[in-house]
């Protein structure tokens, strides 16, 4: 297998390769190498901070029978807020040190397909490892497992769904956003689905619990079927319509491979999916598919504010003083985990950058690594878009991040590769003619000031 088609590989099912990992899997060949990852991928290792203290308040009030006073809520809100900071940063240190590679990238894609929020940290941390548990599994399991979630049934108002007055939020969702896309139902498919989903709701600890009392048992009628069904009944339904598998086909398509669909490779991968929703093996066929390996699926995609930070921590491990300053930063970049814009998620793609979010883009890898300075060229040359008002974007945001760098890690696992050697392991685009000149033009570098110059190219910006 081509060196650049592993980098390319480990850039999509990760956040890239370290030239001393491409030096280990270079002599392998491209079943071994997909076989692998998936092998690895096969545990599930949960995604925890400590919440014991407000389970112990649930525990206590579920034993009692009481009902959170104000004072209470005041208490458990200030805890969340934290611990969903630490979260935060823990999902942040997980995609960047994990064996289980292609699960934890499927479980950052699938986060931005069940998109839900919540300020409860317990209802947030079981859903996000519902995430991982199910980002490789069995699609149906995984939109049963969904819609039972605490923070889902919250979200989307099924807490509200009752026989009496069906809230038809969820329903909704469930088919526009998470099965089948826009216009492939009628409104009346909503109002009966949503019948269906009546008595939704969980506890305190944020276990799914189903009040039958609250729940309509009558017939609905449902694509053309009539029965007195149950929400997973409805999810059945949805699976059998081959749109289903085209709809999440065409998300995985464009998250992994490219912004732009071939139909013909997306019917073979709906194919393969509708077969029997098994994500692994849509995964597995997409990474052993020599379209994927294309050239024009290389380096064809920009990279997510998480994907931008997460590579650039895994070349250079950069660790930041302040935990709130890994929030801020993804805030200033435009992608905060563990909290969407909306129920529809991150747009991605060219949303990603703006005349704002470039520009911090281009600047952070000194900023991160190198105490905000920036070479200077030599004598006689510039470059306006590397060089430009340095010293006040050191003022606006050098107070900001306080980082520790680990450039021994960097040094270990670059050690054999020769400073005109570097691009290929850092950028996923030849350099182009103007940024060769840039290069060019800087006054004699070091290995560690060169990788960061590459990392400050509008190519790094591309995986």
């Amino acid at each position: 297998m081509k060196e650049k088609h592993i980098q390319h590989l480990y850039r999509r099912i990760g956040f890239g390769i370290l030239p001393s990992t491409l030096q280990k899997v270079a002599a392998k060949n491209k079943k071994q190498i997909v076989n692998d990852v998936i092998k690895a991928s096969k545990t599930c290792s949960v995604l925890e901070v400590d919440i014991s203290e407000i389970k112990e308040i649930f525990g206590g009030m579920l034993m009692t029978d009481t009902k959170i006073d104000n004072e209470t809520r005041r208490k458990l809100q200030k805890i969340s807020r934290k611990k969903q900071i630490e979260l935060n940063v823990s999902w942040i240190d997980r995609l960047v040190n994990t064996p289980e590679l292609l699960r934890e990238k499927m479980t950052l894609f699938w986060a931005n397909h069940f998109v839900c929020k919540d300020n409860n940290i317990v209802y947030i941390q079981n859903f996000n490892n519902t995430l991982r548990t199910h980002a490789l599994g069995n699609f149906k399991d995984f939109v049963n497992a969904i819609s039972k979630e605490a923070a889902m049934t919250k979200y989307l108002n099924t807490k509200q769904n009752k026989k009496q007055k069906p809230n038809e939020n969820f329903a909704r969702e469930l088919m526009e956003l998470f099965t089948l896309g826009e216009g492939h139902y009628t409104e009346n498919d909503i109002k009966e689905s949503a019948r269906a989903f009546t008595g939704y709701s969980h506890n305190l600890k944020g276990e799914f619990v189903f009040k039958k009392r609250q729940h309509d048992y009558t017939d609905k009628t449902f694509f053309g079927n009539t029965g007195n069904f149950t929400g997973e009944d409805i999810i059945d339904i949805i699976l059998k319509e081959r749109q289903c598998a085209k709809y999440i086909c065409t998300k995985v398509y464009r998250y992994f491979v490219n912004d732009q669909v071939d139909e013909g490779h997306l019917n073979a991968m709906t194919d393969v999916f509708y077969k029997d929703y098994n994500i692994e093996n849509l995964m597995q066929f997409v990474l052993m598919s020599d379209w994927f390996y294309d050239d024009k699926n290389i380096g064809s995609k920009i990279k997510s504010p998480i994907e931008f930070l997460v590579g650039l921590k895994q070349t250079v491990p950069v660790t930041f003083k302040n935990k709130k300053q890994v929030i801020q930063l993804q805030r200033l970049l435009g992608q905060t985990l563990l909290d969407p814009p909306n129920v529809a998620g991150w747009k991605g793609g060219r949303n990603w950058i703006d005349s704002n979010t470039i520009v911090l883009r281009l600047k952070l890898p000194s900023l991160l690594l190198n105490n905000a300075y920036i070479s200077n060229v030599k004598a006689g040359k510039q470059d306006a878009l590397m060089t430009q008002k340095k010293e006040q974007f050191k003022k606006k945001y050098g107070k900001r991040f306080n980082t520790q760098t680990n450039w021994n890690h960097f040094e270990k696992h670059f050690k054999n590769v020769a400073l005109q050697d570097m691009d290929s392991h850092i950028l996923a685009q030849p350099v182009t003619k103007d940024a060769k000149s840039y290069l060019q033009s800087l006054a004699k570098l070091s290995k560690h000031e060169y990788c960061i110059q590459l990392m400050s190219l509008p190519e790094y910006q591309m995986c």
